[in-house]
């Protein structure tokens, strides 16, 4: 029996290419321009296998429809769209739902994919228990900002981390915002109205980290003359971030397993075990496998703390988000001085752009607090970026060029001609086996990774073989 999909969307263009596509899979496909529209048509006709749904349309939004169609309906898949992928709307579908978010644009192939998934899914029975309660929506978090893909995926990601009771390990390079990452977890959770307490594990000197993490009993030490109540009892109900966990002493390690593994410690000096319920959200710069070889951390420590891995990209990798965090920064840093909003300048804008930023978000947020309350006029310009702008340390992007550079030279002078299409050829077919390799040959993660459609992996890497 053919399944049917009805499609959710304002927007007719969405509609007739998601549709054409999801009928030449064989399916059958209604589409609709509202909400009013889908709830109308419920009433009837049978609901569908599947529907997807944009998120931003006139009268309810699709939010709405999703609320309505899960007390209706409570076993039909819903596919979320939108183009506004952040935190707060991952989060609101998930938390309300939704079976799946997908950004838009989109990949066509991906659409009828997981179309494909989500059916096989439910005619195997996954997925057809009813759909628990929500929690109390929690404050939009706006800490988070991006709109590249690997940003979207990240956001994606947590919005359905966030209902989960599991613990995360977030990697990124120092001043990407792992925090802001553990924040949001925790702030569309249904640990929201508890605590969330953050250690940087690395800050506190080793003879102190115990008691800072388990708390102490008075007498337990040398000038502990009163009770102590560590971290883990302060995150009681909620989520406890250790931040740079790859700094943490073993003899620590074993502690801090024992309470991931238990739910419970004593405190140092402390006769009374102590319970807790506390999600754990690590972080680290560090290459914690290269540390467990080493030595230098517990491999058993690792597994509970890697559940699920979240890996925020360095600013280098994600430019196009620069001028939107930018702005933000720089309102931030006018309300925090009760003074006139700047603005950067189109030439400014482009200075950031190039900038390979070696200390992350932290780097240009610290810019714009700079130019906030240094630079003299409303719109910033180059001049003011002068001398504020650090040296890049990246060199190797640098002699990347060069090297590219110095290969046209030789080609030229050789006499070669049409060395543009070679050299496209050639970074194309690396660009394409490096990810293919990373993604351990997955098309979709390769292309998602690449920032290209299916499509056009697809049609490069065919191109790539003809032409070898």
């Amino acid at each position: 029996m053919t399944a049917t999909i009805w499609i959710v969307d304002d927007d007719r263009s969405v509609r007739f290419v998601l549709a054409t596509a999801l009928r030449e899979a064989g399916f059958d496909v209604v589409g609709f321009d509202s909400a009013g529209a889908v709830l109308d048509a419920l009433g009837m006709r049978p609901p569908p296998q599947l529907l997807f749904t944009d998120v931003r349309m006139p009268g309810d939004d699709g939010l709405v429809l999703l609320d309505r169609l899960k007390h209706a309906h409570p076993r039909l898949p819903v596919v979320v769209m939108s183009a506004y992928t952040d935190v707060a709307s991952t989060a609101g579908a998930f938390r309300g739902g939704a079976h799946e978010f997908l950004s838009k644009p989109f990949d066509l192939d991906d659409a009828v994919a997981l179309a494909e998934r989500v059916l096989a899914q439910r005619g195997e029975g996954a997925g057809d228990g009813d759909v628990a309660p929500a929690p109390p929506a929690a404050a939009p978090i706006d800490a988070l900002v991006g709109d590249t893909p690997a940003m979207r995926q990240l956001f994606r990601a947590i919005g359905r981390l966030a209902q989960a009771p599991l613990s995360v390990l977030v990697t990124g390079e120092t001043g990407t915002g792992k925090e802001l990452v553990a924040r949001a977890l925790h702030r569309e959770s249904p640990r929201a109205r508890a605590p969330f307490v953050a250690l940087n594990t690395a800050a506190i000197p080793a003879e102190l980290l115990e008691s800072e993490l388990f708390g102490h009993e008075a007498g337990a030490f040398t000038g502990a003359s009163k009770r102590h109540v560590g971290r883990f009892e302060q995150a009681d109900g909620g989520t406890l971030f250790l931040d740079e966990i790859g700094d943490m002493p073993l003899s620590l390690q074993t502690r801090l397993l024992r309470v991931l593994a238990e739910g419970e410690f004593f405190r140092v000096g402390g006769r009374e075990l102590i319970r807790v319920d506390v999600r754990v959200v690590a972080a680290t710069h560090q290459d914690l496998e290269a540390l467990v070889a080493e030595g230098r951390f517990r491999a058993d420590l690792l597994h509970r703390l890697d559940v699920v891995r979240l890996h925020l990209p360095p600013l280098r990798e994600r430019r196009d988000d620069v001028p939107k965090l930018a702005e933000r920064f720089l309102q931030a840093a006018a309300e925090k001085f009760d003074a006139p909003r700047k603005r950067f300048g189109k030439a400014a804008l482009e200075r950031l752009l190039g900038h390979d930023w070696p200390g992350n978000v932290r780097e240009l947020e610290n810019l714009c607090w700079r130019l906030a309350a240094l630079a003299p006029g409303d719109t910033i310009t180059p001049a003011d970026l002068d001398g504020m702008l650090a040296a890049s340390r990246r060199a190797p992007a640098r002699e990347w060029d060069d090297a590219l550079a110095a290969w046209a030279r030789e080609r030229l002078a050789s006499g070669d001609s049409g060395i543009h299409a070679e050299a496209l050829e050639r970074f194309d077919r690396a660009l394409l086996e490096a990810a293919l390799a990373h993604t351990g040959g997955r098309r979709a993660e390769a292309a998602q990774r690449l920032g290209l459609g299916r499509n056009t992996l697809a049609r490069k890497l065919g191109t790539g073989r003809k032409r070898r």
